[in-house]
């Protein structure tokens, strides 16, 4: 028979030839490459990838930057900060203190004012008897404070600080009751500078010097009016502390032996590794948050004095003043001793030698000591 004529009919086959071509093409890879025993059956060419496919772009490629690390933070700011809040707050104040001394001198120069600076010079007379001139061991007193007390406060805020100690001290007979190294160094120090104190009240009050820092006169708050309006103006007062102290060093000298440092010590005992933990009511009585929350504010307050000090030190007197504090030297006469430097260099070494403590007081140098009163670990 004749071929049929070609037409719709036989055209249809003719579509369907790709995917049928697909299968036998499949069919014919299967056969050519057949699986192995347990693998996957071959991909379906047909099926899109169910992930986005990448290729090396090449050398000449841009990488992405990486990205700029956190500047290191001090607290609440970074030190770029930090310097910034400085700079910007120490002109501040610096605007302040020069209008608050513009002020005090305009009111210091009315009559009132006048008056009242002639009747209250800024000092009262000491009782009959107050000894005259420093005891040299008064001078060896104040050395040692001054020693213990920057070792304190180095301590003190190494413990507010330190997040992982070098080293644990623990007492005999009580391992379990495990420390930091620099927390024991800090309670250290801190018995020396009672014992220390408790040696220099006893010989204030044996030897008259207490009149000397005690108010022994009401007239004590109207010069200390009188002395605070003379140093706020520049004009400052004319005082010899070989003598007696004006009244507004008095005052200071008394809050800082007699209140700051007994509120020093009792919460400091509270923090202590010698208080005692099993005794509930106790520390329902006093809680441990009180001693917290007042401790890190009374040390504030001796490194504030002892900036304000140094500089008034230097600033009314130096020689004078440090050969009476370190020499023991001194006169009635407040021009007296005016060049002499056995006190400057007294001072000089006693700075050589607290210089000389903070830089030793570190894990190598403490943990031979800390040994001969306990045990001392890396754990």
């Amino acid at each position: 028979p004749a071929p049929a004529p070609a037409g719709p009919e036989t055209a249809e086959p003719t579509a369907a030839a790709p995917e049928v071509a697909g299968e036998a093409a499949s069919d014919a890879a299967t056969r050519s490459h057949p699986p192995l025993d347990g693998a996957a059956p071959a991909r379906d060419l047909s099926v899109p990838l169910p992930f986005t496919p990448t290729v090396w772009a090449g050398a000449s490629a841009t990488a992405r930057p990486t990205p700029r690390p956190e500047p290191r933070r001090f607290g609440p700011f970074t030190a770029l900060q930090w310097l910034a809040a400085v700079v910007i707050g120490g002109a501040g104040l610096i605007y302040a203190a020069g209008m608050l001394v513009v002020a005090v001198r305009w009111l210091v120069s009315t009559a009132p004012v006048q008056e009242f600076l002639v009747r209250y010079p800024g000092e009262y007379h000491l009782p009959e008897g107050a000894p005259v001139g420093i005891p040299a061991w008064l001078a060896w007193q104040h050395f040692f404070n001054v020693f213990l007390m920057v070792l304190i406060i180095r301590t003190g805020l190494r413990v507010r600080t330190e997040k992982r100690p070098d080293a644990f001290w623990s007492p005999r007979g009580a391992k379990k009751r495990k420390t930091s190294l620099n927390i024991w160094f800090h309670q250290s120090l801190d018995v020396l500078w009672v014992v220390n104190g408790i040696v220099f009240v006893v010989l204030l009050f044996a030897t008259g010097q207490w009149m000397r820092i005690v108010p022994t006169s009401w007239e004590v708050f109207p010069n200390l009016l009188s002395a605070g309006l003379q140093y706020v103006s520049l004009d400052w007062p004319t005082e010899n502390g070989w003598v007696n102290y004006n009244s507004l060093q008095q005052l200071a000298y008394f809050s800082t032996v007699f209140i700051a440092a007994p509120l020093a010590i009792i919460t400091g005992i509270r923090m202590s590794m010698w208080w005692p933990k099993n005794a509930p009511r106790l520390n329902k009585a006093y809680p441990v948050e009180w001693a917290r929350k007042l401790h890190f504010p009374v040390m504030l307050y001796f490194v504030v004095f002892i900036i304000i000090h140094v500089a008034l030190v230097f600033a009314t007197g130096a020689l004078r003043n440090l050969n009476h504090m370190y020499a023991a030297q001194g006169s009635v006469d407040p021009d007296a001793y005016a060049t002499n430097w056995t006190g400057f260099w007294l001072f000089t070494l006693s700075m050589a030698v607290i210089a000389a403590a903070w830089v030793a007081a570190r894990p190598m140098v403490l943990a031979p000591i800390a040994r001969l009163f306990g045990t001392v670990s890396s754990r």
